[in-house]
């Protein structure tokens, strides 16, 4: 009886093994997809290739996946195989290779750019927006018809466009909102979306994360970050929101592959990290955060290969340089960090070819520029210009061509041309342009 019991045992075994093969068949064949987010596509004829050779043309904005799909442990690697034209625009790749570990791909970020169309400056004082349509050929600004435009909250602080160049976000510092406008793609005039919504206490920065998935609002009163999805221009606080990062948040910008928020802490003098949950947008802290910074830290800046940060300490009178760990966001000061910069820096703003890294000195009423070392990361003074009283914020077009200040004493925007040889500024004919009363932020689509 005992055999036979085993017999029995054992044909079930082979029968119950013979029954789950197939299904681990299905498991170690299984296919993944590799994909991720378009932003900033206007041209045509757009097309990526994945390292098989297989192309995908992409025509409009938004999520994206190649055909098929690969397995566990297979190498992948997207890039740009046709640019788009009409207009001619420059699309870069994020997060675009790696091996495929049991899970579908979708953090690759496409992001197109192309010279500046409109530059749009919030004036703190009158309450307005001033709107510019940007001449391709000189950097020259020329308002909108229109402009400015009656802001929806007071206290106009801080400006954000969107990575599709269809909305701009707003701060209202007075009434501690976030205001929405859309952007009319020809002509640059804004219209007012639905009411303001409700941030912080004291809101005084804004960034938006690479994939247009989500809005990171730094109230500085209040010590806290907002947090909001985006669709359709609609924002949403997440759940969790606000979340608590330091001392007087002053500034904060997220790394150009979408993982981290950095928050410059004006009261705390360092600078909080915290990663972004791509699923929700939430924030964590990460592991040695904050990190020290001079005193007064009001504006921070990543270069485009993700490598390098640089913080501006306005009270110190310093530019903190920092290594930046590209997988856990860590920041490391670099040697001889900070180095003295002679006046007050409120802003900065690196160029996107990542070769120059430019200061608004205010004390100075000046705009410095630096070259980054590529290996190390240092800085280097190669040249100043004047700028108008006070120039309070920074912003470079995304062709790297211009660079612009708002002068924040003399209610107008001061703008630049490049050298693309030397990255030393020369004032744009007619510079500077009137703007509002106390322009306090520039932002460029």
């Amino acid at each position: 009886m005992k055999i036979l019991a085993s017999m029995i045992l054992g044909a079930a075994v082979l029968s119950a093994a013979a029954f789950t093969l197939p299904g681990c068949r299905d498991i170690l064949g299984a296919k993944y997809s590799v994909g991720g987010t378009l932003t900033g596509l206007v041209g045509r004829g757009l097309v990526l290739q994945d390292e098989s050779g297989n192309d995908l043309q992409l025509e409009s904005n938004g999520g994206f996946a190649f055909s098929g799909g690969l397995e566990n442990g297979a190498a992948y690697s997207v890039t740009i195989k046709t640019q788009p034209a009409n207009p001619t625009q420059s699309c870069t790749v994020r997060n675009g290779s790696g091996t495929i570990d049991r899970a579908n791909i979708g953090n690759i970020i496409v992001a197109c750019t192309q010279t500046g169309r409109f530059a749009f400056v919030a004036n703190q004082l009158s309450n307005d927006i001033s709107a510019f349509a940007i001449d391709a050929a000189n950097g020259a600004l020329l308002p909108v018809n229109g402009s400015p435009f009656a802001a929806t909250g007071t206290m106009p602080t801080a400006l954000a466009v969107d990575p599709d160049g269809e909305f701009l976000y707003v701060a209202n510092n007075g009434s501690g909102s976030v205001s929405v406008f859309s952007i009319n793609s020809a002509s640059g005039a804004l219209t007012a979306v639905g009411l303001p919504t409700a941030a912080g206490s004291g809101p005084g920065a804004i960034t938006i994360d690479p994939t247009d998935h989500y809005l990171y609002v730094a109230n500085l009163v209040s010590d806290n970050v907002s947090v909001y999805t985006i669709e359709n221009g609609v924002l949403r606080q997440i759940a969790g929101s606000p979340f608590r990062v330091g001392a007087e948040p002053a500034a904060l910008t997220i790394d150009p592959n979408g993982n981290f928020l950095y928050v410059a802490n004006f009261s705390g003098a360092n600078v909080a990290v915290f990663a972004i949950d791509l699923s929700t947008g939430s924030l964590s802290n990460i592991s040695g955060s904050p990190f020290g910074a001079g005193s007064g830290p009001l504006s921070i800046a990543i270069d485009p290969t993700n490598s390098f940060a640089y913080v501006a300490g306005e009270a110190a009178g310093s530019i903190t340089e920092y290594s930046l760990n590209a997988s856990s966001g860590a920041l490391a000061a670099l040697s001889g960090s900070p180095i003295s910069v002679g006046s007050n820096p409120e802003s900065l703003a690196a160029d996107p070819a990542g070769r120059y890294v430019y200061a608004a000195n205010v004390a100075a009423n000046e705009i410095a520029s630096y070259s980054i070392t590529p290996a190390s990361g240092i800085l280097s003074l190669l040249s100043t210009v004047g700028a108008g009283s006070l120039p309070i914020n920074l912003a470079v077009d995304p062709s790297g061509q211009f660079v612009y200040a708002a002068n924040y004493n003399s209610h107008s925007i001061s703008a630049y041309v490049v050298d693309a040889a030397t990255g030393a500024l020369a004032a744009v004919g007619g510079s500077p342009f009137a703007a509002g009363s106390q322009p306090h932020a520039i932002a460029i689509d």
